[in-house]
Parts: structure tokens; C-alpha cells; sequence
């Protein structure tokens, strides 16, 4: 893997420095242009382990310094090598400032290979701007580089557990690793991308139809891209929560609840690899629906009651 990174297939990466020489050659960059300015208001750590994330999250940052002011370090990380190696790049974001000045922000990236416990958090966060908050974005499933030690640095984890195989697993080891931080915010973009959902459902369910509806609602389906079904999980379980349901059934994509009344209320998981992350959520009593919808590629949801006699419908 670590032959194919070079300044010919990853311009983006910027010029490859030895390690030691690291804060040297930032000092380098800035002295070249006077016309620029540095500016950072947060660390931003971008960890991933899957091959090509480098120039993947190089553009990722590229496009979030325009708004956002950070010191960048991206690391991407093959373990599937034996032979330990450890690789770097510096390069400066920069973006003009009402038209006359280059407003810049530091990015230094790694690649590292073999094991790499100790060598990951001793080289690479040497490199933390320590007046600074880090904010830390673990990409894809956890691994054994996710440690307790790791985890006492950071004041902001970003995480995303649609693509997990085992999401409760997962969240029991960073409920064990995030113990002795108490500070930390934890962000789930699984979660995040539930939102206009969450907000639409709240909306609709302060109309009076639906609100009297809610104690004899008795179907829940929700629609997913199958690569989102945790973002579905959780929706399900905020919906169990508001509405005061007791789950009594768990069977595949099935799932029993008791209503608050007592009734039964049957809801069930459906994936189509032509939705959006989340495309539905209908919930259905016996005279009135309440559907959230979006369309793949959509930027807004549509919410909509359908009762006897009565339809409301809207865009958010």
C-alpha cells in the first residue's frame, strides 16, 4: 500500500517530511508567503484503517477549513503488513480572507504500518496543538487501537455505527473505554443523519389528530439503505422511548412493543438499496398515518398525516 502514496497519486497529501522534522517543515511553509495567516481553533483528528482514506479525508478537510479553523491530522493505518513503518506529509489549507488574505490551516497526515498501538499515540499526537481542544473521528469499525489511553485525550469522539456488524459490542467497549472521561461528547453521525426524521415526527405529533392517535398507534414501519439499518435501530428505539413502549419481541427485523394502553404495536424493518439512509418512517393506528419521507439524494423531508376526512402534509 505505502508504495502507491506518493506526491504523483496523492497530491492532495502535500510534501512527504521525515518525522522528526515535522515541525520544522510547518515552520518552513509559513515563512514562504507572508501573505498567509494561520489559523486553528480545534485539533481534528481523522482515524481509518481503510486503504486510500489519506487522500479521501484530505479532500474532506480541504472543502470543511473553509468554515472551520482546525489543525488537521489524518492517519491511516494497514495493519495487514507485518513490516512496522511510519510515514508523514505536511500541507496548508488556505482560503482567502475577504479577497486579500490566505487564511491557512496545518494538515499532517500518517500512514503507518505493522503494529502500531504505541508507536500511533506517541508519534502522532506529539503533534497536537495541546491549547486546543481534539476532536477525534474514529472511521469504521473499532479495533484494538481504540484504547482507554486513547480516548483520556479527547473532548469530542465522531463516530459513525451504520457500517459496525455488531453496533452493541461496539458501544459496550467505548461505555468501558470512555469511563475515567467524563467530559467526553460522544457523536454518533448514525444518529445525526436521523434528525430531520426526529424533529419531523415530533412536529407532526403536535397536531391534534395524530397526538390522539398515539395511544392506538399499532404499526411502525421503517424504510433504510441496508448499509443504515443501526440509523433505523436507533430511530426505533427514540420511538419506543417518547411513546412510553415496552419491547416484548425481537425477531430479525420484527419487532413486538406494548403500548402505554396495553395494545400490541408490531413494527418492522424494511431495506431497499435504491433508498435514502433512512426513507421512511411510518407509524399507523387504525384511522390515522404518520409518514416522514425523503428520497435518495433528497435535502429535505416530506411529513405527512392521513386521517378520515383529514390530510396534513409539509416539506422541512
Amino acid at each position: 500500500m505505502s508504495h502507491t502514496l506518493t506526491p504523483e497519486t496523492c497530491p492532495e497529501l502535500g510534501i512527504e517530511v521525515p518525522v522528526g522534522a515535522i515541525d520544522r517543515e510547518l515552520r518552513k511553509l509559513w515563512e514562504q508567503d507572508d501573505a498567509q495567516t494561520n489559523a486553528s481553533l480545534m485539533n481534528l483528528a481523522i482515524y481509518c484503517e481503510r486503504e486510500g482514506s489519506l487522500a479521501e479525508n484530505s479532500r474532506i478537510i480541504q472543502r470543511l477549513t473553509s468554515e472551520h479553523a482546525c489543525r488537521a491530522i489524518l492517519v491511516e493505518i494497514n495493519k495487514r503488513t507485518t513490516d512496522a513503518s511510519l510515514r508523514a506529509w505536511i500541507t496548508a489549507h488556505c482560503h482567502l480572507s475577504g479577497g486579500k488574505k490566505s487564511i491557512c490551516c496545518e494538515q499532517i497526515a500518517f500512514h503507518l504500518t505493522g503494529r502500531v498501538t504505541g508507536r500511533f499515540r506517541n508519534t502522532v499526537f506529539a503533534h497536537l496543538n495541546s491549547d486546543l481542544p481534539l476532536i477525534f473521528w474514529w472511521q469504521g469499525e473499532l479495533s484494538d487501537v481504540f484504547t482507554e489511553r486513547l480516548v483520556a485525550v479527547m473532548d469530542r469522539l465522531i463516530i459513525d455505527s451504520s457500517c459496525w456488524k455488531d453496533a452493541a459490542a461496539a458501544f459496550t467497549l467505548i461505555d468501558e473505554a470512555t469511563q475515567a472521561n467524563g467530559d467526553l461528547i460522544l457523536q454518533d453521525l448514525a444518529w445525526t443523519r436521523s434528525w430531520q426524521f426526529r424533529v419531523g415526527i415530533a412536529g407532526l405529533f403536535d397536531d391534534p389528530v395524530a397526538q390522539a392517535a398515539l395511544p392506538e398507534v399499532r404499526g411502525v414501519e421503517i424504510l433504510h439503505h441496508p448499509d443504515h439499518r443501526n440509523s433505523a435501530l436507533q430511530v426505533l428505539a427514540w420511538l419506543a422511548v417518547q411513546a412510553g413502549w415496552e419491547q416484548t419481541s425481537a425477531t430479525g427485523d420484527a419487532f413486538g412493543f406494548r403500548s402505554k394502553a396495553g395494545g400490541a404495536v408490531n413494527a418492522r424493518l424494511v431495506a431497499d438499496a435504491a433508498s435514502a439512509p433512512l426513507g421512511k418512517v411510518e407509524i399507523t393506528s387504525e384511522h390515522v398515518t404518520v409518514r416522514v419521507c425523503r428520497e435518495a439524494g433528497a435535502s429535505h423531508v416530506s411529513r405527512q398525516i392521513q386521517a378520515d376526512g383529514y390530510t396534513a402534509h409539509s416539506m422541512s
